[in-house]
């Protein structure tokens, strides 16, 4: 998370699609989301309002082995 919204490689809820994602990228207020297993196509989302940080992306997970 970043400033308390949604950030690149948090785990989110969208609320306009009811489907769980991972923020892959955010460029101009648009944020590109991706399943968070199995692939599939990757959907944006323009509001951030509407996702809720279901597990933020932190150091140690970056870490872990």
């Amino acid at each position: 998370m970043k400033n308390g919204m949604a950030w690149v490689g948090d785990e989110v809820r969208d609320e306009d699609t009811y489907r769980t994602g991972i923020v892959t990228d955010v460029c101009g207020g648009t944020y590109l989301l991706r399943p968070p297993t199995g692939g599939g196509a990757e959907w944006i989302q323009v509001d951030p309002d509407r996702l809720t940080v279901t597990l933020p992306l932190d150091d140690d997970r970056l870490t872990e082995h």
